[in-house]
């Protein structure tokens, strides 16, 4: 059996994605779009390239899916558009998948996100807290999952309820997309470090929350999508208005490089963010009330939000997908669950470096003006130690929007400066952070513990005073690092790198960021990795087996 999952147009159309399991419910492969097609986001766009991968990965026709299941409940939010399955799949997916039409199941969205983030940990039986702009009908739920029993909704929060759209308005304020809450995030940090005081704008208590910003009018019932996106607009814009009077300005004063200069930019920011930090907080503690676990899992986009993640107590996983690419695995998991518990998932699910499987030869690799030898590990940890930035790309790539070490650019951190080499390398503004790596017995000595979190860099954690030390250079102002620990030989250059720091006596600690430059998409084949090196003031590339550096 084969179960294909899809976030799709039309309901999914951002950050639209495959994933493939088979009968045991085994993750064979996994894409987000925008690392095929390029397009960040990959707005509006179908995963056809996704999906494409995913079938060669697994060495499968069209013909040969039996399910397709959508993280989407698409009759509800665009009732009667397509009058038969194969209609919605050429819409969707845009694949002929032969004579024989497979099954389509459409997943609840708030389903299929805690169906992705309890399926893919370690944990038998946990609550699971959901929370992003909206499902269906939903912003918030809490349920309860164990392996062998039917997941159980316990609680629901409705669309006007959103932490989600409190936070877009908040991002947009700033000038950010609602796609770069990260930026938010890492802003409002700034007033976490000044000791700042913002005004609550949420009540808890043991019914659950009340934002302070309620639009009237709006129905919270089952909606279509146009009925969802006026209510969105309409919520997002007083949310705004609340902003503004809050700081008695319609936007930042200073260009977007020095917003952390902009007390009223810092302000705002850091109210979103206590809002989400709050009431997530009290989802969770409801949330294991209800399942009588302490074990957690958090999806949905606002659970890509590591400083609410790094601030909760227990056992906390988060999945490296929580964002709405993650409904497709979520979706195929609803269908097939895992027949057996293996471990928390290996993120390792996208395309090979080298290219896909079923994919021929392709172009010839393109190294003029570069020069190329075979990897020598001991050479590329004296780069790093003159002070030198490189990249990596090497094996199959990463799943979710942070880069694991398989599509990463990686330096030393031992010298605060550093980060702003690589915000200058990537074209960010100079005031966002970075995270580091490094082997797990070394991670307890420079910050807290993060049993799960780390495992995907989802998780801000505060550092210690070795830490400061040693890697200053990926200490964010309020005193905490977004760690990553890596495990074994899951990103095999990087973990030789640590380890032949360690043994010349140096920290055995990286910085640790995304391989792609501003507006990109990470890398994700040879031909990425080498168009990004050639276009970013990096030194030096590891590649596969190779390494490549620029030629003098």
């Amino acid at each position: 059996m084969w179960v294909l999952g899809v976030n799709a147009p039309p309901t999914g159309w951002h950050d639209t994605a495959a994933c493939l399991v088979n009968g045991a419910g085994e993750v064979v492969a996994f894409a987000e779009e925008e690392r095929i097609n390029r397009r960040r986001h990959s707005l509006f766009r179908k995963p056809a390239g996704a999906v494409r991968f995913c079938l060669d990965q697994a060495g499968i026709d069209p013909s040969d899916i039996d399910v397709v299941a959508i993280g989407w409940d698409g009759e509800q939010l665009y009732p009667h558009r397509f009058a038969t399955d194969a209609e919605l799949l050429s819409h969707a997916v845009g694949l002929d998948f032969g004579g024989r039409t497979p099954e389509v199941v459409q997943v609840p969205h708030h389903l299929a996100h805690a169906a992705s983030a309890f399926h893919a940990s370690p944990f038998r039986r946990a609550a699971v807290v959901v929370v992003d702009g909206n499902g269906e009908n939903e912003s918030s739920t809490i349920w309860t999952f164990a392996d062998g029993e039917e997941p159980r909704l316990e609680r629901s929060w409705p669309r006007s309820a959103s932490l989600g759209y409190a936070y877009d308005a908040a991002s947009t304020w700033l000038g950010f997309s609602f796609l770069n809450a990260g930026k938010t995030m890492g802003l409002a940090a700034y007033g976490r470090a000044r000791g700042l005081a913002v005004d609550p704008l949420v009540e808890l208590d043991r019914d659950g929350f009340r934002l302070a910003v309620r639009t009237a009018g709006h129905d919270d019932g089952p909606a279509t999508a146009d009925e969802v996106e006026r209510q969105y607009r309409a919520t997002v814009a007083a949310w705004r208005q609340r902003y503004c009077a809050l700081v008695r300005a319609d936007g930042p004063i200073v260009p977007g490089d020095r917003l952390a200069d902009d007390p009223r930019a810092v302000a705002v920011a850091y109210t979103a963010q206590r809002i989400v930090e709050e009431t997530v907080g009290h989802l969770a503690a409801l949330a294991r009330t209800a399942a009588g676990v302490d074990a957690l899992c958090l999806s949905g986009g606002v659970a890509l939000n590591c400083t609410t993640n790094g601030g909760l107590p227990g056992p906390v996983y988060v999945p490296p997908v929580p964002h709405d690419a993650g409904v497709a695995l979520g979706a195929a998991w609803t269908v097939r669950p895992p027949l057996r518990r293996t471990g928390p998932l290996s993120p390792y699910l996208g395309m090979d470096v080298a290219g896909p499987p079923r994919g021929g030869a392709g172009a010839p690799v393109d190294l003029s003006g570069l020069t190329a030898t075979d990897l020598d590990v001991d050479e590329v940890v004296g780069l790093l130690l003159e002070g030198r930035v490189g990249a990596v790309a090497q094996g199959r790539a990463e799943v979710g929007p942070r880069a694991l070490c398989r599509r990463s650019i990686i330096a030393l951190p031992y010298q605060a400066e550093v980060n702003g080499r690589v915000n200058a390398i990537k074209h960010r503004e100079p005031w966002r952070p970075f995270a580091g790596v490094t082997r797990a017995d070394y991670g307890a000595r420079l910050w807290a513990g993060q049993e799960h979190l780390s495992r995907y860099m989802l998780g801000a954690a505060r550092v210690t005073e070795l830490g400061r030390t040693v890697a200053p250079g990926v200490v964010h102002v309020d005193g905490t690092t977004r760690p990553q620990v890596l495990h074994g030989d899951d990103a095999p250059a990087v973990g030789a790198i640590l380890d032949v720091l360690d043994r010349r006596g140096a920290p055995p600690v990286l910085l640790n960021t995304s391989f792609n430059d501003k507006g990109e998409p990470i890398v994700n084949t040879t031909a990425d990795a080498l168009a990004a090196f050639r276009s970013m003031d990096l030194d030096f590339l590891v590649l596969g087996d190779s390494l490549i550096r620029k030629a003098p």
